[in-house]
C-alpha cells in the first residue's frame, strides 16, 4: 500500500476528512503528510485554473455513488506542480449509503509532457499542411478552406468579399531563360511581396504554379483595387530582370480582381471562376495590368 507509483488516501464522508494518506505525498508535493486534514485541503491543492471543474466533477460523482477519475494539477509547497491522476472508488454501506471514498493519486507529469509535446507536433504538422513548401505562404488548400468560411461569413452579413488573383508575366520564359532555380527564387520573393501587403485578416495564398491570390474579407470595390495596383507596383518594383517579357525589363504580373456580396444559392467556385477569367482578360490585354469587374 506504500507503492512509491500510487499514494493511497481515504475520506471519511460524514466528517469529509482524511482518515489516511499515504506518507509518499510529502515528497511528491511538498506537503507534509500531516497537513492534510479535510477535503478543503485537497481542494485548495489543485491549480486554480482546474479547481472548480475538478472538485464539481468528483463531488457529484461522489454524491452519485460513481467511481471515478481526475486529472488535475496538484500544487506543490514551492509553488509549482504535478499532474495528477486521482482514480476514486465510493464505498458504500449496508443501506446504500455513501460511507467513504477510497482512491489512489499517480504521478502523470511525463505521460502529459508527452501529450503536449505530440498535440505541439500535431499542430506544427496541420501548419504545414497549410503552408506552400517552397514560398511559405498559405497554399492551395488553406485558400480553399478559407474562401468557404469567408463566403459563408459574407453571406450571412451581407458585407463584401474581395478576391484578386495575380499570374506572373511570361514565367515560362523566365524559367526556360534564367532556370528553375531562379524560378524559385523568383516566386518566394515575389510570395515576400505579397504577403508584406496583407492586412492580418487577409490570406495570401500560392494558387498554383506561379499564380497567386489575395482573399479580402469585408473589402469592397474600391479597396480591393487599390491593394491590386499596390500589387502590381510591388512585384514590378522588385527589379527581377526578365529579358524574356516583351512588357518590362522586370517581372511583372497581370491581375484579376473583383468584389462579391454572395447571395443565398451563390457559389464560391463560380466567383473563383470568374476571377480567373478576369486574369485572362488581363492577360490578353497586354499583361502587366488589371482588369476587373
Amino acid at each position: 500500500m506504500e507503492s512509491t507509483r500510487a499514494i493511497p488516501w481515504k475520506i471519511d464522508w460524514a466528517t469529509m476528512r482524511f482518515a489516511y494518506i499515504g506518507p509518499q505525498i510529502a515528497a511528491l508535493l511538498g506537503w507534509p503528510q500531516d497537513s492534510w486534514v479535510s477535503v478543503e485541503d485537497w481542494a485548495s491543492r489543485i491549480h486554480p485554473d482546474d479547481r472548480e471543474h475538478v472538485v464539481n466533477y468528483c463531488v457529484a460523482q461522489s454524491i452519485a455513488g460513481v467511481d471515478h477519475e481526475a486529472d488535475y494539477r496538484a500544487l506543490t509547497q514551492d509553488r509549482g506542480f504535478v499532474w495528477i491522476r486521482d482514480v476514486v472508488h465510493v464505498v458504500r454501506n449496508a443501506e446504500g449509503e455513501v460511507e467513504s471514498l477510497i482512491g489512489f493519486m499517480f504521478d502523470i507529469s511525463e505521460r502529459k509532457r508527452i501529450e503536449q509535446e505530440l498535440a505541439k507536433m500535431q499542430r506544427k504538422l496541420e501548419a504545414l499542411s497549410f503552408e506552400d513548401g517552397l514560398t511559405r505562404i498559405a497554399n492551395r488548400r488553406r485558400f480553399d478552406e478559407r474562401l468557404e468560411t469567408y463566403w459563408e461569413a459574407a453571406r450571412r452579413s451581407g458585407r463584401p468579399l474581395s478576391m484578386i488573383l495575380l499570374d506572373i508575366d511570361h514565367f515560362k520564359g523566365f524559367n526556360d531563360r534564367y532556370g528553375h532555380l531562379h524560378g524559385d527564387e523568383c516566386l518566394v520573393a515575389v510570395a515576400a511581396a505579397l504577403k508584406a501587403l496583407g492586412r492580418e485578416e487577409d490570406v495570401i495564398a500560392r494558387f498554383g504554379g506561379e499564380e497567386f491570390v489575395l482573399l479580402l474579407p469585408d473589402t469592397d470595390e474600391s479597396v480591393a483595387l487599390e491593394i491590386a495596383r499596390r500589387c502590381c507596383r510591388a512585384v514590378e518594383g522588385l527589379e527581377i530582370p526578365n529579358a524574356a517579357s516583351d512588357c518590362s525589363p522586370f517581372v511583372t504580373a497581370s491581375l484579376g480582381v473583383s468584389t462579391v456580396t454572395p447571395l443565398e444559392g451563390a457559389l464560391a467556385r463560380d466567383f473563383c471562376e470568374d476571377v480567373d477569367r478576369l486574369l485572362y482578360g488581363a492577360k490578353r490585354n497586354g499583361r502587366n495590368q488589371l482588369l476587373s469587374a
